[in-house]
């Protein structure tokens, strides 16, 4: 790969990988490679006698993604075989260069990479959520020292950690409005889709602690004549725990790209998310993209759902199943085109492009106070399996 080397480097230790759902990283990131050379540093694979080595590989999106594969080891081991692998590739350099964090975990092995600009983008309050590290809040303060900016993924969580550095951002969920509009324009139905009844309500995202399983069971129960469309990837619970009854169907993960074409064929989307830790802080972004694909939407009582989604009237928040049930009746008779009208003024205002703008524009102010004169030569070494890279 010849990378550009005009280019500001932007290098990103995120704990998701970006291949499993295409969620907030993907959509900034996606972005950031239309001005800059994006490298996206996984999590390491493990594999019983590998040599450790960097693994990458180029994206549709233009970023490259790298990942590090390592034979099993301690947390403190692969740490320094992460950093021998990454050291030699990302030298000391005469360009710019920014580190974007999603991840406290990865400062175990990148203090030593040096940056213009450090930012992390706090998505998730991670500490809470199931097997999080025993040492995440401890690299997090580490981090909060080094970065420059501190984004975060929503208000509640701007909330808890402005206090905490001295420059931090709220940068709330947004969305792709065009993608999920087409699933108002009855697109095609997905053939596993197809032979389900209606009317459907439907979730998309992660499956995991987050999600109240017994609500979706007891509403399903309480609605036999509903059909319950879940679709997305199962992770860090037991996929013998999700509840079965014949009106639920658990399709699957899908791509980004075949979303529309599910939303499209359900009359109601849900959010039957847990109310415990792992969800205090969370900022969904499917909320905008239920709305942008028209469908009312029903959610338990997510603090950023409730503000500003709830008290604006486009989102009903719901307390328990016999409430969840009563919404899907309410909104499958409530009028259309007012509701409609009130989302779309709101959605009006939203959109990953302007999202990307607001940060990059705070970047590129730290970026100009740091400039010097460089020679913008910097070779990325001969150290990655499948492709010689440039960074």
């Amino acid at each position: 790969m010849n990378a550009i080397n005009r280019r500001t480097q932007l290098v990103c230790f995120s704990h998701l990988r970006w291949d499993f759902v295409f969620q907030r990283p993907q959509h900034l990131l996606s972005r950031a490679a239309l001005d800059h050379d994006v490298y996206f540093i996984e999590e390491p694979i493990l594999e019983e006698g590998a040599r450790p080595q960097l693994r990458a590989s180029r994206r549709p999106e233009g970023v490259t993604v790298i990942v590090p594969v390592l034979p099993p080891a301690g947390e403190h081991a692969a740490a320094v075989m992460i950093a021998e692998l990454l050291l030699p590739i990302l030298p000391p350099s005469t360009r710019q260069r920014i580190l974007w964090y999603y991840t406290p975990m990865a400062m175990a092995f990148s203090r030593e990479v040096e940056a213009e600009v450090v930012v992390y983008d706090n998505m998730d309050e991670l500490s809470a959520f199931r097997g999080a590290p025993a040492r995440l809040l401890e690299l997090e303060a580490e981090l909060f020292a080094r970065a420059d900016l501190v984004f975060t993924g929503g208000m509640s969580l701007y909330a808890a950690k402005r206090r905490r550095h001295h420059n931090v951002h709220p940068f709330p969920s947004s969305i792709d409005v065009a993608h999920f509009d087409q699933a108002r324009r009855s697109p095609a139905e997905p053939a596993d889709q197809a032979g389900i009844g209606a009317p459907r309500a439907g979730f998309f995202g992660v499956i995991d602690e987050r999600m109240d399983l017994d609500l979706v069971a007891e509403t399903a129960r309480l609605r036999p004549d509903w059909q319950f469309v879940m679709i997305g990837p199962v992770t860090k619970i037991d996929p013998a725990s999700l509840p079965r009854a014949a009106n639920i169907h658990w399709l699957g993960r899908k791509s980004y790209m075949e979303l529309p074409g599910y939303l499209g064929g359900w009359d109601v989307g849900l959010m039957p998310f847990a109310l415990n830790e792992s969800t205090r802080f969370i900022s969904p972004t499917k909320t905008p993209e239920f709305l942008a694909a028209g469908l009312p939407v029903l959610s338990t009582a997510i603090a950023d759902v409730i503000t500003p989604y709830g008290e604006n009237g486009l989102v009903d928040i719901v307390a328990g199943a016999a409430d969840l049930a009563k919404g899907l009746d309410r909104l499958s008779n409530r009028p259309r085109a007012p509701w409609l009208a009130a989302v779309d003024a709101h959605l009006v205002g939203m959109s990953w492009n302007q999202t990307w703008a607001g940060m990059q524009r705070l970047v590129h102010c730290m970026l100009q106070a740091r400039r010097e004169p460089v020679d913008s030569r910097s070779r990325l070494r001969p150290a990655l399996v499948g492709e010689t890279a440039h960074v």
